[in-house]
């Protein structure tokens, strides 16, 4: 468990062993397919304009995100012996955030689902080489989850992360109990619940903003679709 976590720094967002979904609320949607500009958002609560970028390194804020539903390619043998290949659109995407000036890309697998009809987002590093360089996925190299909002309104698409402090304070106040462990190394804690404990508290929640406010939550990105 802690050597899972030693580089796990990203103390802003709540990172996760397992997955913040069930397979039964898994969902694919076109309007989250495209190229788009991030640009931080502060939070309602916080009159300083600086605060909304100080969290993200460069590489996620001065990229092009492009999103796309993955396409699993499987080679096979047909009855002649011969290699036929298939292909097959998986239920979620990859996230490539490309930089202009930079050769390298970094890419972090998306599963879109669904909770008491509230749009949520599953994130995960994909690629692990240069993660070091991404905010995103310094918090979440050694392949544990982080948990997003997912809101659209015409062109724009807000992502908010559910925050450390956030899910410190729900559990020190007993509001929802959930398996987690604490990291001496690092200074933080990590959840360890199950997907299922996950989605439960998700659905009792997330839809409550004295619990969860996703507006003031310190992770967040306003996307703008480019095409």
């Amino acid at each position: 468990m802690l050597l899972l976590v030693i580089g796990c720094d990203n103390f802003y967002m709540m990172c996760s062993l397992n997955p913040f979904y069930l397979e039964k609320n898994v969902i694919v949607s076109s309007d989250i397919e495209g190229s788009w500009f991030a640009k931080p958002l502060k939070t309602v609560k916080d009159s300083s304009s600086s605060s909304a970028s100080r969290i993200w390194n460069l590489a996620d804020t001065t990229s092009t995100w492009r999103i796309r539903r993955y396409i699993s390619k499987m080679v096979v043998k047909d009855k002649k012996g011969k290699d036929s290949t298939t292909y097959k659109p998986e239920n979620y995407y990859i996230v490539k955030l490309l930089q202009q000036t930079d050769t390298n890309d970094y890419r972090f697998k998306v599963v879109l689902f669904k909770v008491n009809k509230a749009l949520y987002a599953d994130f995960i590093p994909y690629a692990k080489e240069e993660l070091f360089k991404s905010r995103l996925s310094s918090g979440s190299f050694f392949e544990v989850h982080t948990l997003a909002r997912v809101t659209f309104a015409g062109s724009k698409m807000d992502l908010s992360w559910l925050g450390a402090d956030c899910m410190k304070e729900m559990i020190e106040k007993k509001r929802v109990r959930v398996n987690y462990q604490w990291v001496n190394e690092t200074g933080r804690f990590l959840l360890s619940a199950s997907s299922g404990d996950l989605t439960a508290m998700i659905d009792r929640y997330g839809d409550q903003p004295r619990f969860i406010d996703w507006e003031n939550q310190q992770a967040r990105l306003k996307l703008t679709r480019l095409n």
